[in-house]
């Protein structure tokens, strides 16, 4: 039930627009038979060998601990198979799934937009009276869907279940009328159909494949939400329930155009009597909301991982539920997002003049996923070459036709989800490789712990009472931030901890009682390294409470945090062009403040500014 309210919210609402942008859109086709037969054909082996071979009955197996998604996938085959390929492929691959994940991001702005017009504009089917009234209310629709996130989505997720189960048996309902009516359209699931209709349209026909896709948008959230409801439960509700409503509501759309072609301008309202229109388009609403939802906390966790995975700044994180893992809130984002998808609906105005930005952002990820996916059969799960070939091969044929089609449309729209995905990629990047030139600086100047320890000994350095916490990025060496305390005091605490968080990369989640190693160093000085998954966020008071029931007693309350803030100068020789610095410099000052982030009381911190030239 919980995965029916989440994982197929986009899914299940894309036969509002669907059919309709193959025969109303901008890229349309004749209300032929043969056109008709040949898009929903198309339609059907599309859900049939996309969603339910490949994600379904494939990709879900690829799980990282139980986590899904392009980065728990990438993470996967660094984590085990990585070490069989050289680093050159393994660096492209690690590119080309920030590159997966910056185009979900586009499409987290287009879903919410395209779904919540398609779906108020039924209510032009009732009257045209309605039409200037859909942008407005669809704008308003979005803006407090966006307002209300803050709240979480664990209190109303509870009635999300039931809410979609309802919706898909509408969908199946209304498709079953249709189809028992013109029964000759389940002819079309004979696969010659999609073939004929290629011979008859021939590039036109792949344009419209472009269209075609948009059944399949949801198709990447099966594999995303695979942390959050297991693959059992997927799989039970797209096979069960999800995929037969679909198809039967497709059929029955694709039926009511052979009998009634002037439905065209809407065939998902042209299924509802019209005594139901209005409770319809609410239900609807509801529906595409739902599904907005599940895309924008989709985006907040994409964006969490990609923090941990050290490819983005630190950002302001909340966690809107102590019992849920996942359930997290990011102003920022949520505030980027919102603002984005108002100006998308005010630019484009209608959901048809949308659909041509939406499938690139889809297609290209699909592809992505099955290109690292066949490193992971390959490599991880032993399979021999020609078997792991052969389904990458099948797979990367359906996603790459799709891709094809729609960059054809790349002028009409799909620049968009392009152009955010480069901007975003370049940002992650840009501050991946940043924050690998700092850490060897770092390195450079490392001095070993064993060094302070002997002078300390040596020189009867004076200790002053108290605790203190210096956070440190490399789990060995001195912290920088306590030599440069040491060199402008001559003095240091007479207990110190040195402190060091670590993304565990290749894992989503480390267990408590595997978080912490703890090395007693002598002379008072003891090492913490945390370790955290992907998808966690690190938080100190947890860090010193598990040391504490360990035998070392911390209290938050009675230790200096001392940490360092870099001002980053970029005159350095360090191999990255002058505009990349300066935007790593600019995205480093305006990082989510660490003290706040680790969860430290602003009024324990001590920061010391230490300038690095870069």
């Amino acid at each position: 039930m919980g995965a029916l309210g989440v994982v197929f919210g986009d899914i299940g609402t894309s036969p509002l627009y669907t059919v309709r942008e193959c025969f109303h859109g901008s890229h349309a086709v004749a209300l032929t038979p043969v056109n008709i037969l040949g898009i929903m054909s198309l339609i059907f082996w599309s859900l049939m060998i996309v969603v339910t071979i490949k994600y379904v009955i494939f990709i879900l197996r690829a799980d990282n601990d139980g986590e899904g998604g392009i980065f728990a996938l990438a993470a996967l085959f660094l984590g085990k198979g990585g070490k069989e390929v050289s680093q050159e492929i393994v660096k492209k691959l690690v590119t080309l799934a920030i590159f997966g994940a910056a185009l979900l991001y586009g499409d987290g702005l287009i879903t919410p937009v395209i779904s919540v017009l398609s779906a108020v504009e039924g209510l032009n089917v009732a009257t045209q009276a309605a039409k200037p009234f859909v942008l407005p209310i669809a704008c308003g629709v979005l803006l407090g869907l966006f307002l209300f996130q803050s709240q979480g989505t664990e209190r109303i997720g509870k009635v999300f279940g039931p809410i979609m189960l309802f919706w898909f048996c509408s969908l199946a309902i209304l498709g079953l009328s249709e189809v028992l009516k013109t029964p000759k359209i389940l002819a079309a699931m004979d696969p010659r159909y999609g073939v004929a209709f290629f011979a008859e349209n021939r590039l036109h026909g792949l344009v419209v494949l472009g269209s075609v896709v948009l059944c399949i948008t949801g198709g990447e959230a099966l594999y995303a939400d695979l942390g959050h409801f297991g693959r059992s439960a997927i799989r039970l509700s797209w096979t069960i329930l999800v995929f037969p409503a679909l198809l039967l509501n497709y059929f029955g759309q694709t039926a009511l155009l052979l009998e009634v072609p002037g439905a065209a301008a809407n065939p998902f309202y042209g299924l509802v009597p019209k005594v139901l229109l209005y409770p319809m388009v609410a239900m609807a609403t509801l529906a595409t909301v739902i599904a907005s939802q599940a895309m924008i906390t989709g985006v907040f966790s994409i964006t969490q991982q990609a923090i941990q995975l050290g490819y983005l700044p630190r950002l302001q994180i909340r966690h809107t539920s102590v019992e849920t893992k996942g359930q997290i809130f990011m102003p920022w984002v949520n505030t980027v997002m919102m603002l984005g998808c108002l100006a998308l609906a005010l630019s484009f105005k209608e959901s048809s003049r949308l659909a041509s930005a939406y499938g690139i952002a889809v297609t290209a990820t699909m592809a992505i996923t099955s290109l690292i996916f066949y490193f992971v059969t390959r490599h991880n799960w032993k399979w021999p070459t020609w078997k792991a070939l052969s389904l990458s091969v099948i797979l990367l044929v359906a996603d790459l036709s799709y891709l094809g089609g729609n960059l054809l449309k790349f002028f009409h729209g799909g620049w968009f989800a392009v152009a955010v995905a480069a901007i975003l990629t370049v940002i992650m990047v840009t501050w991946r490789d940043g924050r690998a030139i700092l850490a060897r600086r770092f390195a450079d100047e490392q001095i070993p712990v064993e060094i302070i320890l002997n002078d300390i000994k040596t020189y009867n350095l004076i200790r002053t009472p108290g605790t203190a916490a210096f956070l440190s990025i490399s789990p060995v060496g001195t912290p920088r931030v306590l030599l440069h305390l040491l060199k402008h005091t001559e003095s240091l605490p007479e207990r110190i901890v040195l402190l060091s968080i670590v993304s565990s990369g290749n894992t989503p989640y480390v267990a408590r009682e595997k978080r912490l190693a703890i090395t007693h160093l002598g002379q008072g000085f003891h090492r913490i390294v945390a370790h955290y998954g992907f998808m966690q966020t690190p938080s100190v008071p947890e860090i010193l409470e598990i040391a504490t029931a360990y035998g070392l007693d911390l209290d938050i309350y009675s230790t200096s945090f001392y940490l360092s803030r870099e001002t980053l100068l970029c005159s350095g020789k360090e191999k990255m062009s002058s505009w990349r610095k300066q935007l790593f410099a600019y995205l480093s000052r305006n990082a989510w403040n660490v003290s706040t982030y680790f969860g430290i009381p602003p009024n324990r911190v001590v920061e010391l500014g230490i300038q690095i030239e870069i």
